[in-house]
Order: structure tokens, then sequence, then C-alpha cells
């Protein structure tokens, strides 16, 4: 790989931080355009609504599936640079930070001019108490606070969006009523509209559902759904307990030519570990399945996945259903004692020249080096590596330096 499109593959200059940046430049190009004639209270709320919306929009349910399915939609046939930057989809979050972080300093700015110009008192107090607000928001999803607070982030973000939502909307009609406009006929009310819609959709498609609960070890819980829907190979869907306080999102296992589907919930923490120790005969489930990482496999005429643990869940539905020719690699501490003799096979009946690789017996392995020789051996094109936070990255980003096309979670939620 040449040296330039090499240094292009650093973690830090990864999609997700190019979109990041991308915002950014449209916004200062915004605020540079309006510089000559300063920045007046109702360009910089019209410029917070926008990227506002742009924040909550690119985390809708129905967004995201459509963003999948347009970058989906090519055929193996394009070049493999074009297909390759296509594959990165899944790194839309980078706008939702983008838009956050501009929204908020925009904010900001029409806060110091409402001061400054001495603004009504109550815009004035709602102004403030939302700059507030937006400072927490943005202040707990940090990676360094989201990834040790990660609950409490969840909580902060939920009930603070909905008070920075209704806080929007005050202060949009007093701004309104403030001009003499009409809050039927000014753009700003639907788009609020259109955000509190979107964030609406899911918590409108709530309920709560029978579930099969098997425990093939006490690591590891197999949960089958059957109520009337069968989501898509490659989708995830978030359930819950108490729906207003957490949810833990899985990947669907549905099976060809069967109605319902399975998640593999792994011992990873407090709530999975209460979910297998004390097997819940119902959960809550809200919004539509998402489309996931593993889906863009479509973009390539074979794919090498690479599953260490319970990653293996998101892999089985796309092994089973066979759309894509794939090999896959498995990375797993005893698996038949762990998983259970039903999901091994099913797992080897799908992939016959599946590689198995059980760290009880054998160790550890060096994984990119070991999904770098599957892929040469099978002649895929492109790998999928879903595992860990630090095996994902290490196997990504030490495969895409070696100019071969990788893909895996990024944990920006």
């Amino acid at each position: 790989m040449p040296p330039l499109r090499r240094m292009f593959k650093h973690p830090r200059l990864m999609h997700y931080n190019r979109l990041i940046a991308l915002v950014v430049l449209v916004n200062l190009v915004v605020a540079g355009v309006a510089a000559p004639g300063g920045t007046d209270p109702r360009t910089c709320a019209d410029a917070v609504l926008v990227n506002l919306t742009l924040t909550i929009l690119i985390r809708q349910q129905y967004v995201i599936n459509a963003l999948f399915r347009v970058a989906t939609a090519v055929p193996v046939s394009w070049p493999l640079r074009l297909r390759w930057t296509l594959g990165k989809v899944y790194h839309f979050g980078g706008l939702h930070v983008g838009g956050a972080l501009c929204g908020t300093v925009w904010f900001t700015i029409l806060l110091v001019q409402l001061a400054m110009t001495g603004a009504d008192p109550a815009l004035l107090a709602v102004s403030s108490a939302l700059a507030v607000l937006l400072g927490v928001l943005v202040g707990t999803a940090l990676p360094p606070l989201r990834g040790r607070f990660h609950d409490a982030f969840e909580r902060i973000h939920r009930f603070g969006g909905w008070a920075a939502l209704v806080l929007f909307w005050w202060h949009t009609l007093l701004l309104v009523h403030g001009d003499g406009r009409s809050a039927l006929t000014a753009p700003q009310t639907w788009l609020l509209a259109l955000v509190t819609l979107s964030v609406a959709l899911p918590w409108l498609r709530l309920r709560r559902v029978p579930v099969s609960v098997e425990r093939p070890s006490s690591h590891v819980a197999l949960v089958s759904f059957d109520h009337g829907h069968t989501p898509f190979a490659g989708s995830s869907t978030a359930i819950s307990r108490r729906p207003l306080w957490e949810w833990h999102s899985f990947a669907n296992v549905p099976t060809p030519g069967r109605s319902g589907f399975r998640l593999t919930v792994s011992r990873a923490g407090d709530w999975t570990g209460s979910f297998i120790d004390d097997a819940p005969e119902h959960v809550w489930v809200k919004g539509i399945t998402t489309a996931g990482v593993a889906n863009v496999e479509t973009l390539f005429t074979k794919v090498v996945y690479v599953a260490t643990g319970s990653g293996i869940g998101p892999c089985l539905p796309h092994l089973l259903a066979a759309e894509v020719p794939a090999r896959l690699v498995w990375v797993t501490r005893s698996p038949r004692e762990t998983y259970g003799d039903a999901l091994v096979e099913e797992i080897l009946t799908a992939q016959p020249d599946a590689t198995v690789w059980d760290t009880s017996e054998r160790g550890k392995p060096d994984m990119v080096r070991l999904a770098y020789e599957t892929r040469q051996e099978s002649g895929a094109e492109a790998v999928i590596c879903i595992s860990n936070k630090h095996v994902t990255w290490q196997v990504v980003h030490g495969l895409e330096r070696l100019g071969i096309p990788a893909y895996g979670a990024i944990w920006d939620s």
C-alpha cells in the first residue's frame, strides 16, 4: 500500500473521525459566510436546530437501515477501493458526534448574544438551562467517561435528551414569538416536530414479549423469541427488563425457513450475569431491528468472519443464510462445554471448513496473523471481525494497513 494511503488507515483517521471533521468544516464554512455581517441570534438558533436534527436523525433506526441499503446496493463488479469505502457506512456515528459538538458551540454563541442584547428574561432562563444540559450531555459522552460509566451515560442521555427536547421546544417557541412569527409557519417548528417524531417512534413500538432461555453453561444464555417477528440476518434487537432504565443490544440469529430468532447473551457484566443466573420469562423490546456492521458482506465476493467467544452470535445468521461465500475463524474457550453441542454442530454444518481455535488447548493466537493467513488461503476480499474492543481494533486496523478491507464495531454508543 502506498505510504499516503497507509497513513489514512491510521485509527485516528478512520472514517468516523473524518465525518466529525466534515461536519465541523461545514459549520466553519457557514460561520465564515455569516461572519462579514455578524452572526445574529436567529442565524445561530437555526444552526443549532440543523445540527440537532442531524444529531438525532442519523441515529434513527429507519435512517440507519436506509443508509445500509443504499451503501450495500452496489454490485461486486464495482472497483474494490470504492466498495471498501462504502463498507464503512457503519461509521455514521461521526455525523452524530459532529452535529452534537457543533450544535452545542452554536448554542453557546447564541446564549452569549442573548445575554449581551438584553433578551427576554424567560428566553434567557430557558437558554441558560439548556446550555448547562447540553454541556452535561456532551461531557458525559466523552469516550473516557462513557466507557467507564456507561450505565450512567445511557440514563443521562435518555432522560437528559428528553428534557433537552422539551427545552428546545420552549426555546424555539419563545424565539418565534419574539420575532412576531406564527409557530405553524416557522420552519424551525417543523424541524423540531421531525426530531420529536424520530425520538418517539421506537417507544411507540414498545412491547413486552415472551422468551425461552436455554443455558448451555454458566457463561452463556441462548434466548429464543417467537412473537410474530422474524428479523433479517445481520440485524440487532435491543432488550430490557426495565425499559426506562437500561437497554442492551444483541445480534439476531434467525434460522432460514423458521419463524422467530435467537440471541446469544454472554456473561460480560452485572446485567448479563443477572440475566443468565436469573433468566426471565418476558423481556421488553422497542423500535425495529437495525442493521449491523456484518451487513457489509454483500459488497464482496467472499469474506472471512473472525469471531472470538460469543462474537459468533452476530456471525451465525450470515453463515446460516449463506448469501455470500464465507470462511469462519472462531477463537473461543472450550466451545462445546461453553456453548453446547447443538450450537457447535449447527456452526460446523454451515461452515465445515471453519477454523475453531480452542484457547483452553492451544492458547491465544496472533489474531492479525490468523486472520491474514485465512484471508490469503481462502481468497476472500474482506475480513469482518466480531470480538471485544481490543481485538477488533487490532485486527481491523492491522489488516487495513496491510491493504486488506476489514470491518468491526467501533464502540461509539
